[in-house]
């Protein structure tokens, strides 16, 4: 049976304030094309199909306009709620959209319930584990206790107890959202830690052919049969590098996998560039980044004049602008009461302006401000004394 793993779509996310529902609706597209021209016999979705729990009505369209290309395809998708999903609006119509092939997982007491499909080997059991809160389902699956690894435990407890009543050869895939020990993570994912201990390990699935993984957005293998897809496109900038793919997975009648990246299309590629903005704008090594989604990290001693916009000449798409001035300290190691010493107000507070806006010295009408209010402070602490000794 030959399987298409995929997973975090974040339908109706945004890249800092661009929108990609257009590069959404690519990958959609790219989805359902190698469905039909790759002879996919099933479709994996674990989780994190919204960005958010109440979703855009053009992010619902999208999603709505996928499972009836699905459907008309005859192909049967089995689909699990992640954390950024509403389990509960999710899960509306799920018997009604089980009838046309599309089956809905997201409340966790079905997690021994599988979606049976068929191929000339048999029958292969698809079992979905929503993403579990552990504090939300650990009564529901009666979990020893209140940890993700706990209530994970729990409902693969249940997958294997139901596994082990069917036909002997009865293959078995999971799909599930979590964060599984020894992934490699990135900025763009929510974070699930409870008490700091949000992941579990691997050894969770063991037993199952198969355990097709969402919430990670890298696409990356833990072990031979426990794999993320990872995002169909990158949400931040910790995801430059990231290859954006699909699994596609052939299972043998023996429980055997084979499988193959299916690579994404990317609407745009990403940089993350560094260094004075003199050096961003002329040097030619940035020449090939200049049709790309730009982070620019400035290193100039004293923050330019409107960065941004001259950025954009050279790179039109840069969204996001950091700030980090490399400066030599010269007073390193000593400390403020010894830098403070025999120095006057004056004098100290110049300096305090060149070090919170460094590479530019207090200027001479800036000083004569400072020097005023000085003067000024003083004369309403002598008028004070003069009252106070009065009285």
């Amino acid at each position: 049976m030959r399987l298409l793993h995929t997973s975090d779509w974040h339908l109706g996310r945004s890249f800092h304030r661009v929108s990609l529902l257009e590069a959404q609706r690519a990958f959609l597209d790219h989805l359902v094309t190698t469905v039909e021209e790759r002879a996919v016999d099933a479709v994996l979705v674990a989780g994190d199909i919204y960005d958010r729990a109440v979703p855009s009505l053009a992010a619902v369209e999208l999603f709505d306009g996928a499972l009836h290309r699905l459907a008309d395809l005859s192909v049967p998708t089995v689909m699990i709620s992640g954390n950024h999903d509403s389990a509960r609006r999710l899960g509306v119509g799920s018997g009604l959209m089980g009838r046309a092939g599309v089956h809905l997982r997201t409340d966790p007491r079905t997690c021994g319930t599988p979606v049976l499909l068929s191929d000339g080997a048999g029958e292969v059991a698809f079992y979905g584990l929503p993403y579990l809160e552990p504090s939300l389902v650990r009564r529901a699956l009666e979990a020893e206790r209140g940890s993700h690894t706990a209530v994970l435990t729990a409902a693969m407890a249940r997958v294997r107890e139901d596994l082990a009543a069917r036909p002997a050869g009865t293959r078995s895939v999971v799909l599930a959202h979590a964060f599984v020990t020894g992934a490699e993570v990135s900025d763009s994912e929510r974070d699930i830690t409870v008490g700091g201990v949000g992941s579990v390990p691997a050894s969770v699935f063991d037993g199952v052919d198969y355990a097709a993984l969402g919430h990670l957005h890298n696409c990356q293998r833990i072990t031979e049969r426990v794999r993320y897809s990872g995002s169909p496109l990158a949400y931040s900038f910790s995801e430059t590098g990231h290859p954006k793919s699909m699994w596609l997975v052939d299972l043998a009648a023996d429980g055997g996998l084979e499988t193959e990246r299916i690579e994404c299309p990317v609407p745009r590629p990403l940089a993350r560039l560094r260094g004075t903005l003199e050096e961003l704008l002329d040097d030619p090594a940035h020449e090939p980044h200049t049709g790309s989604w730009i982070e620019a990290t400035l290193t100039d001693a004293a923050r330019p004049h409107d960065p941004m916009a001259r950025l954009e000449k050279r790179f039109p798409h840069t969204v996001s602008l950091v700030f980090d001035p490399q400066r030599e300290d010269t007073e390193a190691g000593v400390s403020y009461a010894k830098r403070l010493r025999d120095r006057t107000d004056r004098q100290i507070a110049e300096d305090f302006v060149g070090h919170v806006r460094p590479g530019r010295q207090a200027a001479p009408e800036e000083r004569e401000m400072l020097g005023r209010a000085l003067d000024a402070v003083r004369v309403s602490e002598a008028a004070d004394e003069t009252r106070e000794v009065a009285r």
